[in-house]
């Protein structure tokens, strides 16, 4: 049964995902630089969608701390773990180390600072920042099963091919990178450079599932020392 820090978290982020994208869907897109949501709007950025994916986690979560006392194994708590283990916790790390890397390179190739007047710094933090944190306490506070690794890599690797394509086809229809900094790789630097993401998408996935093990080894039945946080009670 989660815990009452659990259960304040799920709530609390639910809640504040809620109140950033609703200030982010406020705000009126003629005062945005050119070429910002050119096709395909906010749907095109993965900070977007990394937060659509924190929220419907955080709601589900929440939802699932009401039923949890009657139901502690329902669908809805296995779905909530595989939600976190394959995609909620690696997406939004990903996002966390990819942006503050090339923002600490030049922040130009990432985050503009022609938009600094449009998103407030609170904001940015909220996309970029804060997901970090918040994720470590939900490992930390709730223990997630997660599924045969091979498996979940191969689910997010189908879902993180399917973005890439999507920002390709971006670029072929409007002719404009979702990222400046891939303006900036030839043919092959791009190949090399979605590949190193993929890799590190896998890596963030795998750091999640040594770190759940590690702190819930007991309450997962598993060994410590195992390759990743799976078992069962005899």
């Amino acid at each position: 049964m989660p815990s009452a820090l659990s259960r304040a978290l799920h709530a609390a982020a639910f809640g504040w995902y809620a109140l950033v994208l609703k200030s982010l869907m406020e705000k009126d897109e003629e005062q945005l630089p050119a070429a910002i949501f050119v096709y395909g709007g906010p749907w095109k950025y993965l900070t977007f969608l990394n937060l659509l994916l924190q929220l419907s986690y955080f709601g589900l979560a929440t939802l699932n701390d009401l039923r949890a006392a009657k139901h502690p194994d329902s669908p809805l708590s296995r779905g909530t773990d595989l939600l976190f283990s394959v995609f909620v916790f690696p997406v939004g790390m990903f996002v966390v180390v990819l942006f503050w890397t090339i923002f600490a390179y030049d922040r130009e190739l990432v985050y503009p600072a022609s938009i600094d007047s449009f998103f407030p710094p609170w904001i940015n933090h909220s996309m970029h920042s804060l997901v970090l944190p918040v994720l470590l306490a939900e490992l930390l506070l709730q223990p997630h099963r997660f599924p045969p690794t091979r498996h979940a890599l191969a689910a997010l690797g189908a879902v993180g091919s399917a973005y890439l394509s999507w920002i390709v086809w971006v670029y072929l229809s409007v002719g404009v990178w979702v990222y400046p900094v891939m303006a900036h790789f030839s043919s092959a630097g791009l190949a090399g450079f979605f590949l190193v993401n993929m890799s590190v998408l896998a890596s963030l996935y795998a750091l999640g599932e040594q770190l759940s093990g590690r702190v819930w080894s007991k309450e997962l039945c598993i060994d410590p020392g195992a390759t990743s946080p799976r078992g069962s009670c005899s």
